[in-house]
């Protein structure tokens, strides 16, 4: 297949363009770099299958040729990125997304949305089912993402149901592995960061609150059997084994040999109590469950930042490869889409 993956220079979108060329398919990675990274991407700089650009999204574009795929990974997804960038993470939502699902439409493609557990918000209903509406706040500071997510599905829908176009949405819960930032501020770079420089480890609460982590690789199965069905979804893609916070920290600890103290700090506005996905839709209908365990997902990451500058950012914009733009996308006039009204 010929497939477009916006963020494709992302954490997660980095990972799935290398197992999307490493099985024969040519790549079209959109990504403004403003969270993602072209380190994340250089051992791809120069294949014959892969393209990098660097475009926003929400600037309407075309793709020269053919597209049998459009994978819709591009936003800012960590709390971090979000709260530092909360107009442009709505406008990727919604008028990003239209114009990935108006080339999808063009093409006759394949469009897979990569949303995300924060649709359920703080769930009252445990463990998570796709048929569960969630339980959000749409004004709060976690809004910004959140309700990005909740429109881009529905508007994702609407295409399914409108125009036609083979439309298929993943709901993505915690996931983890190297090619993380360390100050992204999620749970498990921000552990590791900490326990391998022997500063504090900071819990926010009491640590009670649980999270489901996921492999990296094992998330990025599920997204390429998404994109090779016809399975409209939404369909969760996690690892349903719960953890609570503090068993994390503990088990950081443990795997790095770090005597790093613990700290509490008060918790964020509208932080999930409970999350953990039921995965019954994707075992049945993808095929999918989650292989790698979390203490071995967790050798795996920690591995990987021990040996790279990341941890340092200072180092790491000395070291920053330079970006690879080549010209696969073309800019169309702002009207070319029609009023979206969004």
């Amino acid at each position: 297949m010929r497939v477009v993956v916006t963020g494709g220079a992302g954490f997660v979108g980095s990972h799935l363009c290398e197992a999307l060329v490493a099985r024969g398919d040519t790549v079209v990675c959109l990504d403004d770099l403003s969270t993602g990274r072209a380190a994340n991407v250089a051992a791809l700089t120069g294949h014959r299958r892969f393209q990098l650009v660097e475009h926003d999204v929400t600037t309407p574009f075309d793709v020269d040729g053919r597209v049998d795929a459009v994978a819709h990974l591009a936003s800012p997804a960590s709390p971090v990125d979000y709260h530092a960038r909360p107009l442009q993470t709505l406008a990727v939502g919604s008028r990003g997304t239209e114009h990935c699902l108006e080339l999808a439409r063009l093409k006759g493609a394949r469009f897979v949305l990569a949303s995300t557990s924060e649709v359920y918000g703080d769930p009252l209903q445990h463990p998570q089912t796709e048929d569960y509406w969630g339980n959000v706040n749409p004004v709060g500071p976690r809004s910004v993402y959140d309700e990005a997510k909740r429109f881009a599905e529905a508007l994702s829908a609407a295409y399914r149901r409108t125009h036609g176009v083979d439309v298929g949405i993943i709901r993505i819960f915690n996931t983890y592995g190297p090619r993380m930032r360390p100050t992204d501020g999620r749970v498990v770079s921000s552990f590791v960061t900490q326990a391998l420089q022997g500063e504090p480890m900071t819990i926010h609460g009491d640590g009670g609150q649980t999270r489901s982590f996921c492999f990296v690789d094992d998330l990025v199965r599920g997204i390429v059997a998404m994109l090779d069905g016809s399975e409209p979804g939404p369909v969760n893609l996690g690892n349903p084994a719960e953890r609570t916070v503090t068993e994390l920290a503990a088990l950081v600890l443990a795997l790095t040999g770090s005597t790093a103290p613990v700290v509490h700090l008060p918790l964020p506005v509208d932080d999930p109590t409970r999350r953990r996905p039921d995965i019954t839709a994707a075992r049945t209908r993808l095929g999918w469950e989650p292989m790698i365990d979390i203490d071995e997902g967790l050798r795996r990451t920690i591995a990987w930042f021990r040996v790279h500058d990341d941890i340092r950012p200072v180092v790491l914009d000395a070291v920053e490869p330079p970006r690879v733009v080549l010209d696969a996308v073309s800019a169309r006039p702002a009207g070319a889409l029609g009023d979206a009204g969004h």
